[in-house]
Parts: C-alpha cells; structure tokens; sequence
C-alpha cells in the first residue's frame, strides 16, 4: 500500500522559509513523477513544483526562484525547500506521486497523480 506523508508545514512571517517533508513508503515505481501542490481556502488545487524520476524540475510562476523541489532517493522523501515565503503562499500543501512516466509533460497534468498525501499546513503572515 502506497502512503505519502507531509510534515513541516508551520506559521512564519513574510520572507520566511519552511522545508516541506514527504515520507514515501509502499511506491515501487521506477518511472514517475511526484510534485507538491497547494490549495488555499476558496481557490482550486495548484501544482506548486514538479519533479520526475530522471530529475527534471518544473515549477509554477509564482514559486520560481523562491522554491526548490528535490528528492532524497535513500531516504524515499520528497522535500521542498520554501524561501522568500509571501502571505499568498498559505495554503494547505500535499505531494502527491504518479505510478508512470510518460515524458515531461505527464507531471504537468494534476489527473495523472494517483497517489497523495494528507497535507500540511502553511500559513504566512505579513
């Protein structure tokens, strides 16, 4: 059975940084995609940061240059450090992994992602 777990969601003020934790065990894909992605009170899920098995990254606009996503392979955790934290960055973050690659643009699409976390919380304060 499949389980992602977040930690390390907090509170901070602006310009703050966080490192987001994502414990995986049971995923036995060697082809994949896993990604953090946030949703805030009102507003739709948005992908925050992709990453695939061959270590290509992508990221949405607004967390370019502020946020890095990585992977520790060894440990089986997906991390994502979060810099130059903003008051729009407070939403509820969830990684969440598919169960295939089929080439960049697959960790692009939100529906291809089987498997997902419970999330952690964030919140930024001005």
């Amino acid at each position: 059975q499949v389980q992602l777990m977040e930690s390390g969601g907090d509170s901070v003020q602006t310009g703050g940084s966080l490192r987001l934790s994502c414990t995986v065990s049971g995923y036995t894909y060697n082809n994949y995609c896993m990604g953090w992605f946030r949703q805030a009170p009102g507003k739709e899920r948005e992908g925050v940061a992709k990453i695939s098995n061959n270590g290509r990254t992508s990221y949405a606009d607004s967390v370019k240059g502020r946020f890095t996503i990585s992977q520790d392979n060894a440990k089986k955790t997906l991390l994502l450090q979060m810099n130059s934290l903003m008051p729009e960055d407070t939403a509820m973050y969830s990684c969440a992994a598919t169960s295939e690659y089929r080439g960049y643009w697959y960790c692009s699409e939100q529906q291809q992602y089987t498997y997902w976390g419970q999330g952690t919380q964030v919140t930024v304060s001005s």
